[in-house]
C-alpha cells in the first residue's frame, strides 16, 4: 500500500475495512492485526457472561471466532462500520453458544444475562439479507431496564474498590491493565473479581432483580 506521496503504508497502519479487504484477498497479516486490534471487543463483550457464570477462556476463544467471521464476511459497500459488524458477530456467536448450554439444566449459563447495554437497534445489518439480519434483532438484547436493574443492584453489594474494579473489567481490560491503572497486584485485581462473580452469582439466584 502506498499513500499519495508514493510512501509505502504499514499495514498497521491501515482502516479496518481496507484490512478487510486485503484479508478477502488472502492476506493473512491483514486478518491477524483485525483480530489483535479487536481482542479487547472480544473481552468486552464475553466478561458479563463470564461473571454471569460462564467459563472466561470458553467464552473469549468464541468470541474470536465471532470476530473471525465479522472480517471474513464484512461487506464494505453497506453503510457500516467494521467495529458495528464485529461487535454484532462476535455477541451473536456468544448468544448461539449461550443458547446451547441452556438447554441443560445443570449448566449455570442457564441463568446468564448481560450485565452491559448492546447497541444495535441503529446497525444497518439488522436488516436486509444478511444472515445475521435473519434474527430477530430483539435475539440479541436483554430487556434494558432488567439489565439496569442488574447491575444497579450488584453494585450496591460491591465495595468501592470492587465498583471501580468491575468497571474496568467490563471494559475489557486484562487484569494487569487493571492492576496498572490502580496500583494494585494482578493478584489483588483477581481476587476481587471472583469477589464479584460470586456476589453476581448470589443476585442472580436470589430472584429479586426486579426489585432492585
Amino acid at each position: 500500500m502506498f499513500n499519495t506521496y508514493g510512501n509505502s503504508i504499514p499495514l498497521e497502519q491501515l482502516p479496518d475495512e481496507r484490512l478487510c479487504l486485503l484479508a478477502a484477498q488472502g492476506n493473512r497479516m491483514a486478518e491477524e492485526i483485525l483480530v489483535t486490534r479487536y481482542n479487547r471487543l472480544v473481552r468486552t463483550c464475553a466478561r458479563p457472561y463470564f461473571l454471569a457464570g460462564g467459563d472466561s477462556e470458553d467464552l473469549t476463544q468464541e468470541g474470536m471466532v465471532g470476530l473471525i467471521k465479522a472480517v471474513r464476511e464484512f461487506d464494505a459497500g453497506r453503510e457500516t462500520s467494521f467495529r458495528t459488524f464485529a461487535e454484532i458477530c462476535i455477541r451473536s456467536r456468544l448468544y448461539s453458544v449461550l443458547r446451547a448450554a441452556g438447554r441443560d439444566k445443570q449448566q449455570p449459563l442457564n441463568q446468564s444475562v448481560s450485565l452491559d447495554t448492546p447497541y444495535f437497534e441503529s446497525n444497518s445489518y439488522t436488516s436486509g439479507t444478511n444472515n445475521l439480519a435473519q434474527r430477530n434483532p430483539e435475539d440479541f438484547l436483554i430487556d434494558r431496564e432488567h439489565t439496569a436493574a442488574l447491575l444497579s443492584g450488584v453494585r450496591k453489594q460491591l465495595s468501592e474498590f470492587e465498583a471501580m474494579i468491575l468497571g474496568y473489567y467490563l471494559d475489557g481490560l486484562s487484569c494487569r491493565e487493571i492492576a496498572k491503572a490502580v496500583s494494585k497486584s494482578p493478584k489483588s485485581v483477581d481476587n476481587a473479581v471472583q469477589r464479584i462473580r460470586r456476589k453476581v452469582a448470589r443476585h442472580l439466584l436470589s430472584g429479586d432483580v426486579s426489585k432492585c
